[in-house]
This record gives structure tokens, sequence and C-alpha cells, in this order.
């Protein structure tokens, strides 16, 4: 049995435990499946937001090399689109779009006008915000003021408590007009460019994927914890019309009171 607990945290999300870092990757993948095989049975395509990060990297890696996960999925109905992306260009190291690019699109077939990579190799990264954010409008068709309509978005969850690249203590973290920021993170002596948490509250789906005991306490807080969104700024991912999943392992969820 994959789970050893499932239950809803203070702030209404569904928590999911599972007993280790492969049975988190086996329950994520399992959850793309399922929400991609969804929207294109409802909808005729899925739009994924992806996150960076050695989590979902496994994620991505599971996806691509396991037939019955690869073949579950009509690739040719799915379109990508990226939470956050590094000011870097798309083959640098520290890419998000390099790692989803090595680890899912080099071994599935989507088309490349299926990708929509944030340019992160623009010189100036608040103009990478505003040309991602036009090609969210025309993609989805949206009136001003609108935001997008995500099938999923994916999550990790950093020991600071920062998703995507909202990070704590950023005025740009609390941005609730535009649908994409650029801003400096001075922890990382970078810019980073992000989707906005109204963005990533309108997805239908959305699902924290955490992985290690580094986590717990950032885990604790945000589920469980008292709401301080601009220090802990996953507390802002709270979908007025759709469904939050925490899938963690047990040692990222370590520090959560025992849930029924």
């Amino acid at each position: 049995m994959m789970a050893h607990s499932a239950s809803r945290g203070t702030h209404g999300a569904e928590v999911r435990v599972l007993a280790d870092p492969a049975a988190l990757t086996r329950a994520a993948a399992d959850l793309f499946v399922t929400e991609a095989r969804a929207a294109i049975d409802a909808r005729g395509r899925f739009a994924v937001a992806l996150s960076g990060g050695s989590t979902p990297r496994a994620l991505y890696g599971l996806l691509a090399t396991e037939a019955a996960l690869r073949d579950a999925i009509a690739w040719d109905r799915v379109h990508l689109f990226w939470g956050d992306e590094r000011h870097v260009p798309p083959e640098h190291e520290q890419s998000n779009y390099r790692m989803v690019r090595e680890a899912l699109l080099d071994r599935v077939r989507i088309a490349p006008e299926n990708v929509h990579r944030i340019a992160g190799e623009t010189s100036d990264a608040d103009a990478a915000a505003q040309a991602y954010q036009a090609e969210l409008r025309a993609f989805f068709g949206l009136a001003e003021g609108d935001s997008p309509r995500l099938d999923l978005v994916l999550l990790g969850l950093g020991a600071d408590a920062h998703t995507a690249s909202l990070f704590p203590g950023a005025a740009r973290t609390l941005e609730r007009r535009d649908l994409v920021v650029a801003h400096w993170v001075e922890s990382a002596k970078a810019y980073r460019v992000s989707l906005t948490a109204p963005v990533l509250n309108a997805a239908r789906t959305i699902a924290f994927i955490v992985s290690g005991a580094d986590k717990a306490q950032a885990v604790q807080q945000v589920v469980d914890g008292a709401r301080d969104p601009l220090r802990y700024p996953a507390q802002l991912i709270e979908p007025a019309d759709g469904r939050l999943v925490w899938l963690l392992d047990r040692a990222a969820s370590s520090l959560l009171p025992p849930r029924a």
C-alpha cells in the first residue's frame, strides 16, 4: 500500500503521506496521468505547469521511461508550461526547461509548439515575464483581468517555504494583477520569472510534491501553521475552485501532527 495516511490540513488541503521518495514519485506520476486523461477526455487537451527541482525530475523521468505511464497519455494533446524559470538560457545547467527537456521532452513525442517555455535568455527579465504573460493570454484566449485555467500545476517547496519563484519577503510575491512577474531573489543573487499566486490558484488541480527531512519544518508551517504568506509564500496557494493536494514522503511529513 503506497500511502500510509491521507487527511486534510488546517488550510483545507488534501495531505497524502507516502512511504519513501520512490513511492512519492509513483503517486505523483499516477496523479499526472489521471489528470491528463481526464482533461483530454473533457476538453481535448491537457495544460500543465511544471516545476523544477530534483523531486519533479524523478517524476518526469518515470513518466518518460515506464511504458505503461508514457503510453497512457496522448502526448500530442499535452501543453507544457512552466511555473517559474531562472534568468538563464535554455541550455544552462540551472534552467528548469533544460531539466525537463533532458528528463522528459527528449523521450516522448510532443510537438515543439506544445512546449511553452519561459524565455530565460531574454536580457531583461521583466521583458521575459511580459512575453510569457502575453503567451498565456493568447493560448487561453483571456480577457483583461482573467487568469488562465491550467488543468494541473506541479509545485515544489523550498526549506524557506517558497514555491515556484515566490520568495519570502519579496514584494512581488504578493502580486495580484499580473499573471507573470520577474524579481530579484537576493538569496539566489539572481532574477527569477514566476507565475503569480492568482494564476496558480486558478488551476483545476494543484499538487505540491515534497521530499526530505530538510523540508519538514516548511511543510509543517505551510500546512498547519499560522497564516503569514509574506514569510511563508506557499501559504498563498489556496485555490477557490480547485483541488489542492500535498504529496509528501515520510521525512517531509515528520513534523506534522498525527493524522486520522
